[in-house]
């Protein structure tokens, strides 16, 4: 979607009774880090870099002094610093990684990128949180460049984990090369890994095949009270954002303990959950905070993923495709959303106008005490923070654009943050005064022209405006009220003495889990399809004439089981599916003659043999 060339900026819509109020910390794109209060006030910038900043107690801030030489090395920051409130380093660590860089002096490097974390502090801020201010050891997400055949031929940037004490040593590091295997890929996303791990140009070429963007400690949680050993507070949760993978890191055993993605078509709560894709800032909603315990992350959409090719990736990379965003809050115990955000709940039909919630790189999402959410929606610097039930309290677009005059300018902010006064006692306590949305419909820059015309002429034989007519793709709303008018259509009755119904529940423990010394057979349809209706006698006749006694056979509603349906790639009726040890081995879709039916059910047995 376009965007106007002009339109306000810094705060615009703010109501203090609603909203949880505090400072909001974010790093500007080239002009450093900015402090500013609920109406926009810029309380202190800070020449400094951060990927991302995060403020401490007593007004502390913790951020990098640069970046790598960029045809060296990608979002490689320099250092990790913490300074005090007036600039003051305090502490910093770079001895990761000795670096020499052709043209530049040697030096020690952290190369930490995207997160990092101080010990006694949450993801962010939490009533609960003691952050160490003067000890304590750090974790630090970082790269570091290696070869390894195993996953391509091509360089590659791993995504490293490592934690280090408050005098500089390295006591703990984890490394995502080390445990590729444990990811899930198939063989058509390694094959594409192998050939193209996301090659980028810096240092010569380069394949930062995982882009990891987020690691933190799950910290002390309700999953791991209740002996959840997958939860144990120092265990690591991360992100891929270039293969659309959620993970949990053992932090003792060094394995991946709890997984969703990269496949969100087999499982079907994975399915029901739907294709997560260049997804930011996952993390564990803090202890003491509305949600604890829950996942929460800023699903962007966009383009991501290793697979099998398809119309919108031609190699197979990337080939993930979505012109949306959404906010996702799950249970990481049923793996089921517990809350969303979606273009639609923003107020946009969808999918015509879906990319009016969208930021395809960048962003990261907030609980805050109040049970209120605050949304980098980054790429086009704006900040919302929004109530349970949608309603939009607070809203921040960001003036701090490249200093580009010549060529596409951007206003990107990859994290915010949002912390109680009390954080900075530096600064007395600010006015909070709401600011009430403007009127877009009439509101005008001076010596533009008001709304309504001067005149206007009714024309006889006019008919109604009728808003429908002017979409010519399908709405959601539109195919969902489609799909319900079908299901009211009843053509015929499945003989349940025949075909044994089943459902998701059914599904997954005896056909997927099941032991069965006979092939399963399950046709998926529904007795208001007139395909379905042809196909029933004909199986009918097959299994009591031709094949008695050699399949056990189901027959799955689809109305019934959406996400079963959705998780199996039905996508018309009837599919008919044959399944030995839990394995599909053969399938049909639509109509098929009697002998056809025969044919495909000896080819079933012939399969199984």
């Amino acid at each position: 979607m376009g965007q106007p060339l002009v339109f306000p900026m810094g705060t615009v819509i703010y109501k203090p009774d609603k909203a949880w109020n505090g400072y909001t910390v974010v790093p500007t794109i080239n002009d450093g880090i900015l402090m500013f209060d609920m109406n926009g006030n810029e309380i202190r910038r800070w020449n400094f870099q951060g990927m991302p900043p995060k403020l401490l107690p007593g007004g502390h801030l913790m951020g990098n002094s640069g970046m790598r030489y960029p045809e060296n090395g990608m979002q490689d920051g320099v250092n990790l610093v913490q300074i005090d409130y007036d600039g003051k380093v305090e502490w910093q660590f770079d001895h990761f990684e000795k670096i020499d860089d052709p043209g530049h002096d040697h030096r020690w490097m952290a190369r930490q990128h995207h997160d990092y974390q101080r010990e006694g502090a949450s993801v962010y801020y939490s009533p609960n949180d003691h952050p160490a201010i003067d000890h304590g050891k750090t974790l630090i997400l970082a790269h570091r460049t290696i070869h390894n055949p195993a996953i391509s031929d091509k360089k590659l940037l791993d995504d490293i984990v490592y934690e280090v004490d408050w005098d500089g040593n390295i006591i703990w590091s984890w490394s995502c090369s080390d445990h590729f295997n444990e990811f899930g890929f198939d063989e058509a996303a390694k094959n594409i890994l192998s050939r193209n791990p996301n090659m980028r140009e810096p240092d010569g070429g380069v394949g930062d095949f995982m882009h990891t963007n987020c690691a933190s400690y799950l910290g002390p949680n309700k999953w791991y009270d209740q002996g959840d050993e997958r939860f144990k507070p120092n265990n690591i949760i991360m992100d891929s954002r270039e293969s659309n993978i959620l993970y949990i890191v053992d932090h003792d055993s060094g394995h991946i303990v709890w997984k969703l993605g990269p496949d969100y078509t087999h499982d079907p709560k994975a399915a029901a959950i739907g294709q997560i894709i260049g997804q930011h800032g996952l993390h564990m909603i803090p202890k003491g905070l509305p949600g604890e315990g829950d996942l929460l992350l800023f699903d962007n959409g966009g383009w991501a993923g290793y697979g099998v090719p398809n119309p919108g990736s031609k190699d197979g990379s990337k080939n993930a495709l979505r012109d949306y965003s959404r906010v996702l809050e799950i249970n990481p115990v049923t793996m089921k959303l517990v809350w969303s955000v979606t273009p639609e709940n923003m107020g946009a039909v969808m999918p015509v106008d879906s990319s009016k919630f969208y930021s395809p790189y960048v962003s990261d999402v907030q609980r805050l005490p109040n049970g209120n959410t605050m949304i980098d929606e980054g790429a086009d610097g704006r900040i919302l923070e929004i109530t349970k039930d949608y309603e939009v309290v607070w809203e921040w677009i960001s003036p701090y654009f490249t200093h580009n005059d010549d060529g596409p300018r951007n206003n990107m902010i990859y994290r915010a943050y949002r912390y109680p006064y009390s954080y900075v006692p530096q600064e007395p306590k600010p006015n909070e005064v709401p600011i009430e949305a403007v009127d877009n419909t009439t509101f005008r820059l001076p010596n533009a022209g008001k709304k309504g015309a001067k005149t206007v002429v009714d024309v006889d034989g006019t008919l109604p405006y009728y808003p429908d007519v002017a979409l010519c793709v399908a709405t959601i709303d539109e195919s969902n009220e489609m799909q319900a008018k079908k299901k009211d259509v009843h053509l015929f009755d499945v003989d349940r003495k025949v075909f044994e119904e089943i459902n998701q529940d059914g599904f997954n423990s005896e056909v997927l889990n099941g032991k069965s010394d006979k092939p399963q057979l399950v046709m998926f349809g529904a007795e208001r399809c007139p395909h379905c209706k042809k196909v029933h006698p004909l199986l009918e006749k097959a299994f009591k004439e031709d094949f008695p006694g050699e399949f056990k056979v189901y027959y799955t509603n689809v109305d019934k089981n959406p996400s079963l349906t959705e998780s199996m790639r039905i996508t018309g009726t009837p599919v008919v599916a044959v399944f030995q040890n839990g394995k599909e081995i053969e399938r049909f879709r639509g109509e098929l003659d009697y002998d056809g039916i025969c044919d495909f059910l000896d080819e079933a047995l012939t399969a199984k043999a």
